[in-house]
């Protein structure tokens, strides 16, 4: 599409907006009808540990949502000389799990605790007990009886309770919708239904039967939608939230707001059977959508939905890139007080360049980025560590391999479940996040933690957002009957490029020597949890 037909294009609003509230990041794509990005903007952020949670400011996902809707706003009147007023179609995403609750003026009762938080392992312990399902600490469902438990003064006035992409929808257009796929974080979905567990709802229902609460766990819940339903149009005060200068008309409609979970599958095309995707940031998951059930319940494993509703099993380690990216912003420092600037790009690149020169084990070192606990090895905090031998050897190309190999440490110990265990069948992983801007690096490396190919494609850059873009789309272009699987084949992949890197037998045998060496040392991370405290002091 030329320059003029483009910007036709936009102003009569054939586009659509996907805005995602990851960790670090808050980011807004505009794409057009052939799913291509023509606009993008975004906001830094980062969470906040007070009083004992993991958190954001509730002003801050206002003024974020804002700023990154600004920058877009921006980027199509640079490029097209127009003010944006129109958008086809408009979704929402952000970090599964967590926990907000409002009582029935809309107040939040208590600040937003995020799925970093590892303060509900009694209440996920005991519902998987009573479900019979694994229910992860980072699920709503564990916050919400965990204060329960806690007998937090705010749960009788509970009205209503949500995931962040939830309550962002609701405030645009005053629904309380969810997608399936966020929807699998709050509560656990049944396949045949595509609903909540009725089974589970009851049996919740009965745990806290003698606590005598005015509410019923299902009126708390948002309603459950399925990728490429309509659930709901922005609203006059929703324009105005999202576009304080005015511009943008209300009446648009909205598609299911969802998970990064289901926006990194769609962005990945890995939404069919015996395909995953691996989403790299703060935190790290892998979703591999299953033929069959698992043969038991695993804690380590959450069996979510694709945002159509099939299920997946999904291995997501708390800690991943954040240690990685202080020590680079430590080398950043020291080039700096030598008096050398340094581009960020060519600083990661530089950096990560230097793990594939290391020795294939990482010559004997050992780290964990444990800045906040790790469900899957069994930690309720983290202490960031760097650990060496005097016989190691210590040189900075082992130091970046043992970081990127440590990143991927606790999801390898989860997915050994599902290829070693259950003996599930990948035909391949898609990854995507910052770290595989820097080519081959990262996808060379976590091939050889899974031993399975790793692709990266072209359009795996713009992340998330670009994959609630495409939801967003789902909604007002498909064909009659025309299944997402299909629509991403046919419409939004046919064409893309990708990358793929088959592991390499020295580095599989380099990382299963590395992650022995993990398993291992995690007697040191324990003592280092028990004994150092988060201030640092003894």
């Amino acid at each position: 599409m030329n320059q003029e037909k483009l910007r036709e294009a936009v102003a009569n609003g054939e586009t659509s907006l996907g805005i995602e509230f990851g960790s670090t990041r808050i980011k807004a794509v505009l794409i057009d009808r052939a799913f291509n990005a023509i606009a993008t903007g975004s906001y830094e952020w980062e969470n906040q540990l007070k009083d004992g949670y993991w958190t954001y400011d509730q002003e801050d996902i206002i003024a974020g949502m804002q700023t990154a809707y600004r920058e877009m706003k921006r980027e199509v009147q640079d490029r097209f000389g127009i003010t944006l007023s129109k958008v086809g179609s408009i979704g929402f995403s952000a970090m599964m799990h967590g926990y907000m609750a409002f009582d029935d003026q809309g107040r939040l009762l208590v600040p937003f605790r995020t799925w970093r938080n590892a303060t509900t392992g009694e209440a996920a312990r005991k519902l998987t007990e009573v479900f019979q399902f694994n229910i992860p600490e980072r699920w709503s469902i564990a916050h919400l009886y965990q204060a329960i438990l806690n007998g937090e003064e705010h749960v009788p006035r509970i009205d209503n309770l949500t995931t962040l992409a939830g309550y962002i929808h609701w405030l645009l257009t005053g629904k309380r919708a969810i997608g399936i796929g966020d929807a699998s974080g709050i509560f656990p979905i049944d396949e045949a239904t595509r609903d909540y567990n009725q089974r589970m709802i009851r049996q919740f229902e009965e745990l806290i039967a003698d606590r005598g609460y005015p509410w019923k766990l299902q009126d708390l819940l948002p309603k459950v939608y399925l990728a490429g339903e309509e659930a709901g149009t922005l609203t006059e005060e929703g324009a105005k939230m999202l576009d304080p200068d005015g511009d943008l008309v209300p009446g648009i409609p909205l598609c299911p707001p969802e998970g990064d979970a289901g926006t990194g599958m769609v962005a990945t095309n890995s939404v069919r059977k015996r395909t995953g995707n691996i989403s790299v940031g703060t935190s790290v998951f892998a979703m591999i959508v299953l033929e069959r059930e698992l043969s038991k319940v695993y804690p380590e494993i959450d069996m979510v939905t694709t945002p159509s509703g099939d299920p997946v099993a999904m291995v997501h380690a708390n800690n991943c890139s954040s240690d990685l990216n202080a020590w680079m912003d430590l080398f950043r420092e020291f080039a700096e007080a030598m008096g050398y600037g340094v581009d960020a790009g060519k600083l990661y690149s530089v950096l990560l360049n230097k793990a594939l020169e290391a020795d294939a084990d990482g010559g004997g070192l050992l780290s964990y980025g444990y800045l906040s606990g790790e469900n899957i090895t069994g930690f309720d905090q983290g202490r960031p560590l760097f650990v060496r031998s005097p016989k190691s050897k210590f040189n900075l190309a082992n130091f970046m391999r043992t970081h990127l190999f440590t990143a991927f440490g606790a999801l390898k110990i989860g997915m050994d479940i599902l290829t070693k265990q259950e003996q599930v069948e990948i035909d391949g992983i898609l990854a995507h996040g910052g770290l595989f801007k820097t080519p081959v690096v990262g996808q060379k490396l976590l091939a050889a933690a899974l031993n399975v190919p790793v692709s990266v494609m072209s359009t795996a850059g713009e992340g998330g957002a670009w994959g609630m873009a495409i939801l967003a789309s789902y909604m007002i272009n498909r064909d009659q009957g025309e299944s997402l699987e299909d629509f991403l084949d046919k419409k939004v992949f046919l064409g893309v490029e990708s990358t793929e890197l088959a592991p390499d037998a020295e580095d599989v045998k380099g990382f299963e020597t590395f992650i022995e060496r993990y398993k291992a040392g995690l007697a040191i991370e324990r003592a280092a949890v028990d004994h150092l405290l988060e201030n640092g002091r003894a």
